[in-house]
């Protein structure tokens, strides 16, 4: 079984970071394959970004040339997800989503704990198209921008941890979801200064991928999802400046 991991941003270290967490979350036989789109923003953090890097990522996975059986999307709370599903027939797994069902499995409620706060009401929005906003107890924001998470990642934990345990005593929170796919890896140490079970969405989308593979299931192509209908595209891939 083969499974693409797309990053939402451009920056290496973060594919590597989540394709090492997705390898470690595999099943023996799954190969993971961690991709970065070719353009957008070093870092997502807003709608502008967010819409430039679904585009992104469609166009990644559209120039990989192997067979595969599955993607996840990496980002927390970014648009795209129903593109993909409508250009492919395997199953395409989203990271926001797979964190928030997998927690609904181990507690009443969910909070998420995520980077800035300008980013929370994307999540928010995501987690409601997905259905899944009834039992989340809260979005809160961590303060740091996706890429001081790798700058120092005591003060990344710390910062974290406060929120999540904010989360837990003010909100009710019985499990938290980690809310920015460059968290991957922090799960240990936010689970231990919380006390509550805490979800990678990286792992948890890795797990469920494989799982719709076995079944022999993906995204159904009666109507919302159907590959879309053959047409004219002007200037598209564009041509020019910003464009490999």
């Amino acid at each position: 079984m083969r499974i693409l991991v797309v990053n939402v941003n451009t920056t290496q270290s973060i594919t590597d970071s989540i394709g090492e967490q997705a390898a470690g979350a595999a099943s023996p036989g799954t190969e993971i394959v961690p991709l970065t789109p070719s353009f957008g923003a070093e870092s997502v953090e807003g709608n502008y970004e967010s819409y430039l890097a679904a585009v992104a990522v469609m166009e990644a996975v559209r120039a990989y040339t192997e067979p595969f059986d599955a993607v996840i999307q990496a980002g927390y709370g970014e648009h795209g997800r129903e593109g993909l599903q409508e250009l492919l027939d395997v199953p395409v797994v989203d990271i926001t989503e797979a964190a928030a069902s997998t927690a609904q499995f181990l507690g009443r409620s969910y909070s998420v704990v995520t980077s800035l706060d300008r980013t929370v009401p994307l999540i928010e929005e995501r987690l409601h198209v997905a259905g899944l906003s009834a039992r989340c107890a809260s979005v809160r924001a961590s303060g740091l921008a996706v890429l001081d998470l790798e700058r120092d990642e005591r003060v990344a934990v710390d910062a974290i941890v406060e929120q999540a345990a904010r989360a837990v005593e003010d909100d009710r929170a019985e499990v938290i979801c980690l809310g920015c796919g460059g968290m991957s890896g922090l799960t240990e140490r936010v689970a231990e200064r919380t006390g509550v079970p805490v979800v990678d969405g990286v792992s948890a989308a890795v797990t469920i991928a494989e799982s719709l593979v076995r079944l022999g299931l993906s995204t159904s192509k009666v109507r919302t999802y159907a590959p879309p209908r053959p047409k004219r595209m002007v200037n598209w891939p564009p041509v020019g400046e910003g464009r490999p």
